[in-house]
């Protein structure tokens, strides 16, 4: 693993604009200005056999969250996850119904030398997807068309819809972001999402969550056209929706409406996942130790709130690290992990983000901070495989 510097294409911003990257707030750089939220002055290289085995540990990983998933089911450990009582039951039956999921993205940390440790696991909601599936490919076909990227993301989604066209009710699915997302992310990724499904064969309608409505009458979803909603892709988390009279509509809906990610995805969005799994699978060489609610013998670690996102209500303790970052999360409770600091490559961390699209894993896309925290200014930039 490398971190190469290159000249960017004339015109990549354009380019770039034309394949969906219309969002992006900026970066920061080492110090601290601002640098694009899409960087091809540098790309980082990786061997062959490094891709390989990071291909078959996310396969690892997955396999041990589902088993995690189940065995925080049968236990019932629902209130370890701050997800409200109502949902529990839904959950389980979801789970028990093989409700059907797309996709997922395990944030790693990994610098080349050792194995892949889990960070956290995108379960329900994960973002960058086109710029990892789409831009990065185009990328590396302009700049080094002999090489290889590990990137088979968007063959595999649309491998997958055509897969669940047998376990959905219908060809008709529609697809839904919330409005209130100011940077324009979710509606681009939402739109991909769809794009993929069509290509699969399905009849596609997108329309924002704040317009779905519901037909009292006949208790069921309806869309703008008052068609009835059967199946839905959304990109709006599960533990939002579990905090309204909304979600209970929704949770009602099953299974006659089928939404995905499914809900027992709750579970596996939630970092007290963490914590299940260093207790099921200890010393596991791509985990670090992690606890709920409390630190135990860890002395230097990092806090993070259960359903936090971009990096938000995060707390830092040791190894002269100290530092911490706002947010609004925090009342559902926190867990404890390790401080095993990403990687420093000429002052930036990256942090990889690995695709998991049904069972088998597809691609990898890079962030990077010039801080501890990977949040909402960092950077995207592009890898490749050199062909020797």
């Amino acid at each position: 693993m490398r971190r190469v510097h290159s000249q960017p294409r004339p015109g990549w911003q354009r380019i770039t604009q034309d394949q969906g990257l219309v969002f992006g707030s900026p970066g920061r750089d080492v110090n601290g200005h601002p640098r694009p939220y899409w960087d091809e002055s540098v790309h980082y290289e990786f061997d062959l056999d490094e891709i390989l085995a990071l291909e078959a540990q996310v396969e690892v990983l997955h396999s041990m969250c589902l088993h995690a998933a189940e065995q925080i089911i049968l236990t019932e450990r629902f209130a370890d996850f701050g997800l409200p009582q109502w949902s529990w039951e839904p959950i389980k039956q979801s789970w028990q119904r093989s409700d059907p999921y797309v996709y997922g993205r395990f944030d790693l940390r990994y610098d080349g030398r050792g194995p892949a440790k889990l960070l956290e696991y995108n379960a329900d909601t994960p973002t960058s997807l086109l710029e990892a599936g789409i831009v990065q490919w185009h990328w590396l076909t302009d700049t080094h068309p002999d090489d290889d990227q590990w990137n088979s993301l968007h063959e595999k989604l649309v491998e997958r819809w055509a897969e669940l066209r047998e376990s959905l009710p219908t060809g008709d699915l529609h697809f839904t972001w919330s409005g209130a997302d100011a940077s324009g992310e979710d509606n681009v990724t939402t739109a991909y999402m769809q794009e993929t499904a069509a290509e699969a064969g399905f009849h596609t309608v997108a329309l924002p969550i704040e317009e779905i409505g519901y037909d009292t009458e006949l208790e069921r979803f309806v869309d703008l056209a008052e068609a009835p909603i059967e199946s839905l892709f959304k990109l709006y988390p599960w533990e939002w929706a579990l905090d309204d009279e909304f979600g209970k509509r929704v949770v009602d809906s099953l299974p006659e409406t089928m939404w995905v990610e499914p809900l027992w995805k709750a579970v596996l969005s939630n970092k007290a996942l963490l914590a299940v799994l260093w207790e099921m699978y200890p010393g596991h060489p791509n985990l670090l130790p992690a606890y709920i609610d409390d630190p135990h013998e860890l002395t230097e670690y990092i806090k993070k709130p259960k359903l936090g996102r971009e990096g938000a209500n995060m707390t830092i303790v040791g190894a002269g690290m100290e530092t911490a970052t706002g947010g609004v999360y925090g009342e559902e409770g926190f867990v404890y992990q390790l401080l095993d600091p990403l990687p420093d490559f000429d002052g930036m961390r990256p942090v990889l983000g690995a695709w998991i699209v049904g069972d088998t894993s597809a691609g990898l896309g890079i962030r990077e901070t010039p801080g501890l925290i990977t949040d909402d200014s960092s950077t995207f930039v592009p890898h490749r495989i050199p062909q020797h």
